[in-house]
């Protein structure tokens, strides 16, 4: 087995402060968004993702891929958002196992109202702190983290949905 190799002191710092700052970052917006729309950033989430798509229709599975989430967590929260009646399932014609989420009108307007306490929450607490360079910078890094990680995500996803349909 090879050394590991540690993390400079720089990098350690910049580490911590990195994980520091996501956390809050994302404990910041879904409490801003359970105290003024009721929902979890996941619902929100799920409700941007919709809408922005032609019909306000996707598969499930490819809902959970726009949404980097398993299909089974997907499924528990469409299950929630159904209830509230933002989301309605319907069965796919050709595949028995398959079925498409679609926005209903009373989501979009939960999405709408919902969307500007969201982006003024996001604005305060991330881009004002930022000067257009370093929104830049911080696009870059965005970028270039998300293009390395996605392979093992995509595999990590597809075994547990492997995994998944062992048990079924």
């Amino acid at each position: 087995m090879s050394e590991p190799r540690w993390l400079s002191e720089d990098e350690q710092r910049v580490w911590r402060a990195f994980s520091v700052a996501v956390t809050m970052l994302r404990g910041h917006v879904d409490s801003q968004l359970q105290r003024e729309a009721g929902m979890p950033h996941t619902y929100y989430e799920v409700l941007v993702v919709l809408s922005e798509v032609p019909g306000r229709t996707l598969r499930m599975s490819e809902l959970a891929e726009k949404c980097h989430s398993s299909r089974s967590r997907l499924s528990h929260a469409v299950a929630r958002m159904e209830a509230n009646g933002w989301v309605r399932r319907d069965s796919c014609g050709t595949d028995k196992r398959g079925s498409f989420a679609r926005l209903t009108d009373r989501g979009f307007a939960a999405l709408e109202e919902a969307a500007p306490g969201h982006v003024e929450a996001v604005r305060e607490a991330l881009f004002d702190a930022l000067t257009p360079d370093q929104v830049r910078a911080l696009g870059e890094i965005a970028d270039a983290v998300r293009d390395r990680l996605r392979p093992q995500c995509a595999a990590a996803v597809a075994a547990e949905e492997d995994r998944l349909d062992q048990l079924a």
